[in-house]
């Protein structure tokens, strides 16, 4: 019985270890495709294919996707530029042509898992440089923390250069149609309050001593995050840390601009309105899918309404140009993508080569400092 017992005992705990990584691996890489596949399912169910067609083969100029994407290209290089400032300062000295396509390949395997790629280019370093994994993942605390805090002053910025397009939006929605200033609104200081009061807790999670595992686990973000945020500041190179930041944020900005022009229901709607589309996709890239499908058409879709083109709330069947706009900006962004993470995987396996014939010579950091070694044919696993 007491042996019955046992065995019973550790078959449950195997069970719930089982079950618990099952669970983990949907949550993490189901739930992102479920997403992407059943928004794509609700556009298309929801929107005039036929209408679509038409509005690419008659609206379209395909000549303004040349400089979008030698842009978009400059974007990834100045955040290849931006890391290799941060693999330098924890003593990694990767070459920038490697940094560059662990760029291109990280999107590209971001299409198929997202969030995936910044863990694989990670990995993809350490085991080039010898370097720890979890040094190289540190670096890339920084790198996320300057994105988002990058999206969020763009977000308050776009929110008050454009306040009269919103304000002329919500009057609309609202019965008397009234249109008052933004300072003037409830909600304005609604956020205001959340605003505060997600600053005070923030702040009391990384000064407050707690015994709970949850608060413990907070503060350890909150920390990581903090210290990251700190390492840029003392670093050296922070002030082309920031030139590379802005250059970077910039090409994504000019990318959406320049699609603009392509289409003649958005070449005239300038540059605070397509600030608006910008800040709106990007926040939409932040619901996890399959590179933004679905969530960015929706936001895209979602702000051209708000100048006129198509209607809010987004009605059955959806507005044909605004669809057409948001699909084919993303599809030749997609397309990119994955012409750019093949050349990425092809190059990785010739440089993989070229190392494990002694034809590349790296800089591998050890415990005090970095000496010149050629790796051997087994450490390369790409």
């Amino acid at each position: 019985m007491r042996l019955a017992y046992k065995v019973s005992v550790f078959l449950n705990i195997i069970l719930l270890k089982v079950v618990k990584k099952v669970v983990s691996i949907l949550l993490k890489y189901g739930v992102p495709v479920v997403i992407s596949l059943g928004l794509a399912y609700f556009f298309y169910a929801n929107v005039d294919i036929d209408a679509i067609g038409k509005s690419i083969r008659e609206d379209v100029n395909w000549w303004w996707f040349i400089p979008v994407i030698v842009v978009s290209i400059f974007s990834h290089v100045f955040r290849a530029l931006r890391w290799r400032l941060q693999l330098r300062a924890i003593g990694i000295e990767a070459p920038l042509s490697a940094i560059v396509n662990s760029i291109f390949g990280t999107y590209f395997v971001n299409l198929l898992v997202p969030r995936l790629g910044e863990v694989w280019r990670s990995g993809y370093i350490s085991n080039r440089e010898k370097a720890p994994f979890t040094k190289v993942l540190g670096s890339m605390v920084g790198d996320r923390l300057s994105d988002t805090v990058t999206v969020l002053l763009l977000t308050v910025v776009t929110f008050f250069l454009a306040q009269d397009a919103f304000m002329k939006f919500l009057s609309q929605r609202n019965a008397g149609g009234n249109q008052e200033s933004m300072f003037a609104t409830w909600w304005f200081w609604l956020l205001v309050v959340c605003g505060i009061a997600g600053v005070a807790l923030l702040v009391w999670l990384y000064r407050t001593k707690s015994q709970n595992k949850a608060v413990q686990k907070l503060q350890g973000i909150v920390r990581n995050l903090w210290e990251g945020f700190y390492a840029i500041t003392k670093m050296k190179g922070k002030w082309w840390f920031l030139l590379y930041t802005i250059l970077i944020w910039g090409c994504y900005f000019m990318q959406l601009y320049l699609a603009s022009f392509a289409f003649n229901c958005t070449k005239d709607l300038g540059v605070i309105a397509i600030l608006v589309l910008f800040v709106l996709s990007s926040i939409g890239m932040a619901v996890p899918s399959n590179g933004g499908m679905g969530p960015w058409q929706y936001a895209i879709m979602f702000g051209l309404a708000i100048y006129g083109v198509g209607s809010l709330p987004l009605t059955n069947p959806y507005n044909p140009e605004a669809s057409a706009f948001a699909w084919v900006v993303w599809g030749i962004q997609t397309i990119l993508l994955i012409v750019l993470g093949i050349y990425a995987f092809i190059y990785m396996e010739i440089d993989r080569r070229r190392i494990a014939a002694g034809k590349v010579s790296i800089l591998t950091p050890d415990s005090n400092d970095k000496t010149n070694q050629t790796t051997d044919k087994q450490e390369q696993q790409i």
